[in-house]
């Protein structure tokens, strides 16, 4: 009863709090992992799921009305069974997805139902100037978006639990152990979708004297994250030197024109 009411707090703060205070980020599984890994009192499990579950998710991007998944739903799921029922990493990230993907949809059909519904009150109190109703709507709205919404990991913690443990003791060790290959293949899948967007000719360099770094050096990511910093410091400074040239030629241009003037009229004279 207590994970499971952890787990429903973990999405309506952490989900419900990034819709409200604007693009905060409270989402992310980087987050969510080791906030409810915290309050379960397994902290390295958390962590070790939130990094994992941010590698996949970063590149899952929701634009306009095509949604992809729920991070935040997905990850706390995915790291209260795996701390309750202790299977572990790979068996966390082989739910993940799923959940995420049917999180999302559950999520846009409960905003439809309530925000979507009080929508000509909205315009009705906006038209009216009563701007303190408004606030109060828009707060309550929000509250019991999320709270419906924080029900799902909480029902699917208190009564999920026993049947995904035995549904995961029926599965066959060859299946499980295909499982654990393809979640540790999608953090991969991840980081090639987030590639693919970023992907520029001029920057392919890096991306190989990242992977030089770390495979034949040997460098920790720390070493190699902090080369990153010191090489953006001296490209961000390189612009910055080149802006200040580009803003003084038409200054130069001015005065090399006024003085080609002065010395034709001295010419004349």
């Amino acid at each position: 009863m207590l994970d499971a009411f952890l787990v429903g707090l973990v999405v309506f703060l952490c989900v419900g709090g990034h819709e409200l205070i604007g693009f905060s980020l409270l989402f992310r599984p980087i987050v969510v992992g080791p906030f409810l890994g915290l309050l379960m009192g397994d902290v390295q499990t958390g962590l070790k799921i939130g990094a994992a579950l941010e590698t996949i998710f970063m590149g899952v991007i929701n634009i306009g009305g095509a949604s992809a998944a729920e991070p935040g739903l997905a990850t706390a799921l995915a790291t209260g069974f795996a701390i309750k029922l202790g299977g572990g990493v790979d068996a966390a990230i082989a739910l993940a997805l799923p959940i995420g993907i049917l999180g999302q949809q559950i999520k846009l059909a409960i905003y439809i139902l309530f925000s979507g519904s009080m929508a000509p009150v909205f315009d009705r109190l906006a038209a009216e100037g009563k701007q303190k109703q408004f606030t109060y709507l828009h707060f309550g709205v929000w509250a019991i978006w999320f709270f419906a919404y924080s029900l799902i990991p909480f029902f699917a913690m208190l009564f999920g639990a026993n049947a995904v443990q035995a549904a995961l003791n029926m599965i066959p060790e060859v299946i499980m152990n295909g499982l654990s290959v393809a979640g540790n293949l999608l953090p991969a899948v991840g980081m090639a979708m987030l590639l693919r967007m970023l992907w520029e000719n001029k920057i392919a360099v890096f991306f190989f004297l990242g992977f030089v770094l770390v495979a034949y050096l040997k460098l920790p990511l720390v070493a190699v994250a902090v080369i990153a910093f010191i090489v953006a410091v001296l490209i961000a400074q390189r612009d910055y030197q080149l802006n200040k040239l580009e803003k003084m030629k038409p200054a130069a241009a001015v005065q090399t024109a006024s003085n080609v003037d002065q010395e034709e009229e001295d010419f004349f004279a």
